[in-house]
Order: structure tokens, then sequence, then C-alpha cells
């Protein structure tokens, strides 16, 4: 069966990084894009930056410039380095494969000021 494991997730200061950490199992990873999103608390969850099966990335305007995912498909792994955390970044961050049914448990970010 399809597993999504999300890690690296903790609290940080503004303007610090993390990396977010995704492994997959139970599907042929190298042929699926990836994605990660986030959900703050009380709004709606929300997509922050994919990658296809060939490597090519998308981000949100939110993640531009500050955010970099990738994937390491001998060990079946995406990742989010996030830099330059904001406040306004403190989420729930979850791995999504290519946009269907098939979610992580999330992993918490907090970002204080």
């Amino acid at each position: 069966q399809v597993q999504l494991v999300e890690s690296g997730g903790g609290q940080v200061q503004a303007g610090g990084s993390l990396r977010l950490s995704c492994a997959a199992s139970g599907f042929i990873f190298r042929l699926y894009a990836m994605r990660w999103y986030r959900q703050a608390p009380g709004k709606q969850r929300e997509l922050v930056a994919e990658i296809a099966s060939g490597g090519s990335t998308t981000y949100t305007d939110s993640a531009k410039g500050r955010f970099t995912i990738s994937r390491d498909n001998a060990k079946n792994t995406v990742y989010l380095h996030m830099s330059g955390l904001k406040p306004e970044d403190t989420a729930v961050y979850y791995c999504n494969r290519g946009g269907d049914i098939y979610w992580g448990q999330g992993t918490q970010v907090t970002v204080s000021s």
C-alpha cells in the first residue's frame, strides 16, 4: 500500500531554515510527481511546491526564492528545504503523491518571531 511519511519539522526562529523529508513506499516513486502542501490553523490546505517525475519544479508565490523542492529517486524520498522562514510559514506540512488521494500524516513547522 502507498505510504508517505514526513519528518524534519520543528520549531525555529524567524530567518532560520529547516529541511523536510517525505519517505515514500508502495509505488514506483520515480514515475510520480510529488507535492508539498501546508495547512495553517484555521486555514485551508494549500499547495507549496511540486516536483515532476522528470525533476522540473513549480512553486507558489509564497515559496518562491525561499523554498526548494527536490527528490532522490534512489531513496524514494522528496525533500523541501525551507530558508528565510517567517512566522506565517507556521503550519503542518504534508507530502502528497501527485495531487491524488495519498497523503502523509504531516509534520509541524513552527516559526517564532
